[in-house]
Parts: structure tokens; sequence; C-alpha cells
């Protein structure tokens, strides 16, 4: 007790001075939390306004364009889109096709451009057209052209092609079980396909599997139609 009551102001001064190390620390850090939050608050608001930004610049990076829908559509007019739109898109815009429509020779993928005419016949009209798919006035600026069928004959034929060689074996890449699923090639027979492949490199054409040992004519005339390199 003599000693608390001969340093009692000693004491007091400590406390005091620790409480208001405390305090000072306690602030600090508060502030430092709250600046710490205004300034991912700021990033994150830039952040968003950088993206807002970005997406108004490439929305007025789409040109616009101002088409003429006519004939069979709900609300015939003039439109404005863009020219990443399509044929469809304006028809859309239009209201949708009426009952009476045909769009037998529209090329609805069409992309828009600007001043295009879109005009979408009734079937009765379409029935007066020789050739309903290639046949459209001048003015009609989405009537499917020869080009556009050409194009699609092209693809479809190229299509069928890669399905026709996808059905194929490649005797350069195929294993030895998948060999094996020709007629006239046993296990035998598929191994030494194998080995001339590793000893020769690939096949250059399927009529060079004839030098593999066992595989003549015969075999050859059974597998030709469904192998290839």
């Amino acid at each position: 007790m003599k000693f608390l009551n001969k340093h009692k102001g000693k004491i007091f001064i400590l406390i005091f001075i620790a409480f208001t190390c405390f305090t000072i620390y306690d602030t600090y850090n508060m502030e430092t939390e709250t600046k710490s939050e205004i300034k991912t608050n700021s990033k994150i608001t830039k952040k968003e306004t950088v993206e807002k930004q970005n997406s108004k610049e490439e929305k007025s990076k789409e040109t616009k364009v101002l088409v003429d829908v006519k004939g069979e559509v709900k609300t015939p007019g003039v439109y404005e889109l863009t020219q990443n739109n399509t044929v469809i898109d304006a028809i859309n815009k239009a209201g949708g096709l009426t009952k009476a429509s045909d769009t037998s020779n529209i090329n609805l993928s069409k992309k828009l451009t600007d001043e295009m005419v879109i005009i979408v016949y009734s079937k009765e009209e379409i029935k007066k057209m020789d050739e309903p798919k290639m046949q459209c006035p001048p003015c009609n600026n989405a009537c499917i052209e020869e080009d556009d069928e050409k194009a699609k004959l092209k693809e479809n034929t190229e299509t069928e092609t890669v399905k026709e060689s996808n059905s194929k074996i490649n005797i350069n890449t195929a294993s030895l079980e998948t060999l094996q699923t020709l007629d006239g090639i046993g296990e035998v027979k598929a191994k030494s396909i194998i080995e001339y492949r590793q000893k020769n490199g690939n096949f250059k054409k399927i009529e060079d599997i004839k030098n593999v040992s066992g595989i003549g004519d015969s075999v050859y005339a059974k597998i030709k139609d469904n192998i290839t390199v």
C-alpha cells in the first residue's frame, strides 16, 4: 500500500499514456481501413465506369441502317436496325409475318444494308413466279440469289463428302482392332498393315495397301470402298 501511495502519481501518468496510445492506434487503424475501403470502392466504381464506356463504344460501332419492310408483314414501314442484324430481324421488327406470307424466295439470314428493301410476298404471288426460289424483282433486296443457292449447294456437297470420309477407316491411323473390322482383314493382316506403316511411313494412296504382305487384289477389292488415307 505504501508503494502504491508513494507512486500513485506515476502510475496514473503511465495509465494515461497507455490509454492515449491505444486511442491513437485504434483511431489510426480505423482511418486506414476507411481509406482502404474508399480506395477499393473507387477502383470498383472506376472499373464499372470503364466497362459501361466500352459497352457504349461497342454499341456505337454498330453502324445504323434504315430498311423498308413491305408486303406480308403485320406492320410495314421503315425501321432502324444495325448492319449486324438480318432480314428476319427486320421482319420481326415489323411485327412478324402474316398468315398469307411465303418466305420461300427470301434469304432470312441475309445481313442488312442501308436503304435495303425487303418485300415479303404472299402465297398467291409466289405461285405466279416461275421459279419461286430464284425469280424475284430487282427491287427486293432480300431475295435468294443464284449465288446463295450455289453456295448452299456447295456447302451441302462438302458436308456429304466429309461425312463419307468420316465413315471410312483411315489406314494410316486405324488401330489393330479397327483394322480388323474390314472385310477380309484378320489379326495377322492387321498387324502387317501396322508394321508396314512403322517401317515405310504413311500410305500415300489406298492402293498402296496392296504392298502389305498378304493383301492382294482380291482382299483390296473387298476393302477399297471402306478405307481412306
